[in-house]
């Protein structure tokens, strides 16, 4: 690919390529032509799709749990991420599945099991009864760069083991899960997915995991998102070791608010934007540590606070039952509030 966008600052910049026997063009300090790039472009392609493609299965889900011909109610993707069948897929693709079952390339189908999901994450893991399975790596979806390639391998529409290829368009972006908690980092590309491709890999040029397909926006062309492998092998060993991810509860609702520029200027803050808090459950770590309906939550930790995403990416790291501080204003005067946040239960969508 390199060489590929070499050819192309040198076609924009003025210089010429030199020509070779068969008539074609190639690069003055290579001699490569243009079929000799696509040619190892394809061949990076064919490597990656032998390398990963084993370890691709169709999910297949059921309503009833005891009947193997029940009535199929959904179908995705999913990968092997460990030669002893945990699978890593999408939540919504197994949500409510009363029965669940995988499809390897090779079409021998395995019975498996929900081993854990996270809603807020759009991420869940599966337990298929076999070993000695065909395993993907992940990669560092942190080292990424926009343009490089990347190859998403699925089942779409039912057509298991399609292939399809792009490029990184955009890193860092940002999705809303279905429970309301911000995905972050999420990595938007260029290659084609349809229903179906949900839970299956995005794959780099050599081979490795980048991220979870998972979503795509409906009559956009090649706007396509997939998990960050990174949060991908953050959420993995904590579904198969809990079946949940762990989460920190502080029990308010609140939403972002303007701070005036008058309270900014006299209390000397960085930020222009704070959490005002609408409710507090009253026997929560927030009621219990005295927060009040109208107090405007500026920091936790002296970490700025401006939106409740600020407040959720806090809690996802911070140890249960760790104290930690607040600092919020209550009518124009600084306070500081010690509280202890609480294990989430169900993933609430507000702090």
């Amino acid at each position: 690919m390199d060489k590929i966008r070499h050819k192309l600052f040198q076609q924009v910049s003025g210089s010429s390529p030199v020509s070779v026997a068969n008539g074609s063009s190639a690069h003055p300090d290579t001699g490569e032509s243009d079929a000799d790039l696509l040619d190892a472009y394809s061949r990076a392609v064919v490597r990656v799709v032998e390398t990963v493609g084993p370890a691709v299965v169709s999910v297949v889900v059921g309503k009833n749990p005891r009947d193997r011909r029940g009535e199929q109610i959904g179908a995705g993707s999913g990968v092997i991420v460990t030669p002893d069948g945990y699978i890593m897929t999408n939540n919504h693709v197994v949500q409510g599945a009363g029965r669940i079952e995988v499809r390897t390339a090779d079409g021998t189908a395995l019975p498996a099991r929900l081993a854990g999901a996270d809603p807020a994450t759009d991420l869940a893991v599966l337990r298929a009864d076999a070993g000695g399975l065909p395993s993907a790596a992940f990669g560092d979806s942190g080292a990424l760069s926009v343009g490089q390639l990347a190859i998403a391998i699925g089942n779409p529409l039912g057509f298991d083991s399609t292939v399809s290829t792009g490029v990184l368009s955009a890193l860092g972006r940002a999705l809303r899960s279905r429970d309301g908690r911000l995905i972050e980092n999420v990595i938007q590309h260029t290659a084609p997915l349809n229903p179906g491709n949900s839970g299956g890999p995005l794959v780099d040029s050599r081979g490795r995991v980048i991220g979870i397909n998972t979503a795509i926006i409906p009559m956009a062309q090649s706007i396509c998102f997939s998990i960050p492998a990174n949060t991908a092998a953050w959420v993995l060993p904590q579904l198969v070791a809990d079946g949940r991810v762990r989460r920190g509860y502080l029990g308010i609702a609140g939403q972002s608010r303007p701070l005036e520029r008058s309270l900014v200027l006299a209390l000397g803050l960085t930020g222009g934007h704070a959490v005002e808090v609408v409710s507090v459950s009253r026997e929560s770590p927030a009621g219990r540590a005295g927060l009040r309906p109208g107090d405007l939550i500026i920091a936790i930790n002296e970490t700025d606070v401006g939106c409740v995403d600020d407040l959720h990416r806090f809690l996802a790291t911070w140890p249960i039952a760790e104290p930690a501080t607040l600092t919020l204003i209550r009518g124009r005067q600084r306070i500081r509030l010690p509280i202890i946040p609480i294990e989430a239960v169900a993933c609430p969508a507000v702090g």
